[in-house]
């Protein structure tokens, strides 16, 4: 059955289908013609099917018959997003924001493509264009704040994470980019603090545990370090790089019990000595696991 015009139509957030989630973003479909509005509905229909080659015929044939049907575009980017043909999503939401610059769902879904493709400079432009159409959609701070994140722009990071979670939004990964803003500005306290809301919200989220026993290293927090890292691995435990610094913590915490200083070291060459990318660490680790033991013979010797 032909959908009605007015009906109110969503494409995901997530740039997935449309009406296959309930995060939705909103379009009005709307077409010139009758011929038009039936090609978009049986893209649609094909695309509930799981027939994504017919979706995409079917929406390009709107488009075909209608130039003007920023839906019928807004949905062809999505089925292009979820193969991860990212230039063809760009080319599409960018059309749909030529034709309908003030539709935000094309705005911010080009955005997030923009993003994708690493081109930052264009996603912050395209992001606040839509903050500025729609401010009241909280969401659209935190794909803001992931823009600064990926550009290392950490004061604009906070600035904008801050407004997002004052506005009631807020999950594990903005509480996370949020702490990393604080780390890399020289203020571990807030970091701290973001981190351990980041791990409250999700307790097995490894990049939280990892930078929280970051920060307690530099702080010299051995114990608190040793505790954050040991999370991190039980949380990802193939992470060679938690278990080396694991293996700092527990050493620098108590230098003296040499048992366990080796143990941990130990532990970690048995993960990390088939990554090529830990060679040079393995190889230290190694060397470090002798000298330990040689001071180990020599305490007891006393």
């Amino acid at each position: 059955m032909v959908m009605k015009a007015n009906m109110k139509l969503h494409t995901l957030l997530a740039l997935t289908m449309v009406m296959m989630s309930s995060v939705l973003i909103i379009g009005n479909a709307l077409a010139d013609t009758e011929k038009a509005k039936e090609h978009y509905n049986s893209g649609i229909q094909e695309a509930q099917a799981g027939n994504t080659d017919a979706a995409i015929v079917a929406y390009k044939a709107a488009i075909a018959t209608d130039a003007d049907y920023v839906d019928a575009y807004i949905n062809l980017g999505a089925i292009y997003f979820q193969q991860k043909d990212y230039q063809k999503a760009l080319e599409t939401y960018s059309a749909a924001t030529e034709k309908a610059p003030q539709n935000s769902a094309a705005l911010t879904n080009l955005g997030r493509v923009q993003l994708k493709l690493k081109k930052y400079e264009e996603a912050e432009t395209s992001f606040k264009t839509v903050i500025e159409i729609d401010s009241t959609n909280t969401d659209l701070y935190k794909e803001l704040g992931k823009t600064y994140f990926y550009k290392k722009d950490y004061a604009k990071l906070i600035e904008t994470l801050t407004k997002y979670h004052n506005k009631g939004g807020g999950d594990h990964l903005s509480h996370y980019m949020l702490g990393k803003g604080y780390q890399k500005t020289d203020k571990p306290t807030n970091a701290v603090a973001g981190f351990k809301k980041s791990i409250e919200l999700k307790s097995d989220y490894y990049n939280s545990h990892f930078a929280l026993g970051q920060v307690y290293l530099g702080q010299e927090k051995f114990k608190s370090a040793a505790s954050a890292f040991k999370a991190a691995l039980k949380a990802n435990p193939k992470k060679y790089l938690a278990s080396y610094n694991y293996a700092v913590a527990v050493e620098s915490s108590n230098p003296e019990n040499y048992t366990r200083s080796i143990q941990v070291w130990e532990d970690f060459i048995k993960l990390a000595k088939k990554n090529p990318k830990a060679k040079t660490s393995v190889a230290n680790a190694q060397q470090h696991v002798k000298e330990l033991m040689e001071a180990a013979e020599q305490a007891d010797l006393q």
